[in-house]
């Protein structure tokens, strides 16, 4: 992986972490996170003008991932209303690695070393110690836990899904800027129009509580994956995916910092494990 690829996975990363931890602080509604994809997509428009068009080929894919990232947003703030976020958040940046990195040398050619799969080993043994031996954590005691680590895992398959669409996509879009703006344009109108239509006059005036959260959260949202798709045009895809889940460090460090939650060490060893298969992963590629 090129350094700069390197660098901007990194800093992607980091940028993801820090709006998951903003959303949560603010009880993980769902207001909250329609107000992030119209604040990415208030910054789409702003950009798209300067910045090359994707080509026709990717339009599909653009489509596609739109879908996909409206089903991620809705059990984003699913699993955050029904479980800690240093239970969540690992299961939902974790798991996708593994399964991307399973699927990628049939649908990407992309083929694994033993050591990529050691990497996989390593993300899967993690994920099982925070399903199994934190499953009590959460706001909600057990029940509230399952519900939660239940909403996480299926949006693991939603973003391996959506990532495996995408380093397809932006590949064939020669414009990775180009690709994500139109792809966060794209999911604003059913998101922020079904927001409108349902409760037009509650949303606005939780826009004007929250105009920061719209601003911040859509900048920083847009700039982390802005930046993987672009490492995707020049790495291979299942180590961008991989190496994006550095995130797990910084987002189980702001929880901690940020919300207060107890970080024990079931959960700060899981986490360890599963930066572990995922600098594996990268290593080995």
């Amino acid at each position: 992986m090129p350094t700069e690829a390197l660098l901007a996975v990194l800093a992607g990363a980091l940028l993801h972490a820090g709006w998951n931890t903003a959303l949560k602080a603010g009880g993980g509604s769902a207001s909250d996170a329609v107000l992030v994809v119209a604040g990415s997509a208030f910054i789409a428009l702003l950009m798209l003008p300067v910045v090359p068009a994707p080509s026709l080929a990717s339009a599909p894919y653009l489509g596609v991932t739109a879908v996909l990232h409206v089903a991620y947003y809705r059990l984003l703030t699913a699993a955050y209303r029904n479980g800690a976020m240093s239970h969540a958040y690992p299961l939902m940046r974790g798991t996708p690695p593994l399964l991307v990195a399973l699927c990628s040398g049939v649908l990407l050619g992309e083929g694994l070393s033993a050591g990529a799969w050691l990497g996989t080993l390593l993300v899967c043994g993690g994920i099982l110690g925070l399903t199994l031996l934190g499953r009590r954590s959460g706001p909600a005691g057990p029940a509230g836990s399952w519900r939660g680590t239940a909403c996480a895992l299926a949006n693991a398959l939603v973003i391996a899904a959506y990532t495996v669409v995408d380093g397809i996509g932006v590949r064939l879009s020669s414009s990775a800027a180009g690709y994500t703006l139109w792809g966060f344009l794209l999911l604003s109108v059913p998101m922020v129009g079904g927001a409108l239509l349902s409760n037009a006059r509650g949303f606005l005036s939780h826009a004007r509580r929250r105009w920061m959260v719209a601003l911040a959260g859509g900048a920083a949202s847009i700039a982390s994956y802005g930046l993987a798709l672009w490492a995707m045009t020049i790495a291979p895809v299942a180590v961008v995916a991989a190496l994006r889940e550095t995130s797990i460090l910084f987002a189980m460090a702001l929880a901690a910092l940020v919300l207060k939650e107890r970080v024990g060490p079931v959960r700060l060893a899981s986490g360890v494990v599963i930066v572990l298969g995922a600098a594996s992963l990268r290593l080995a590629a």
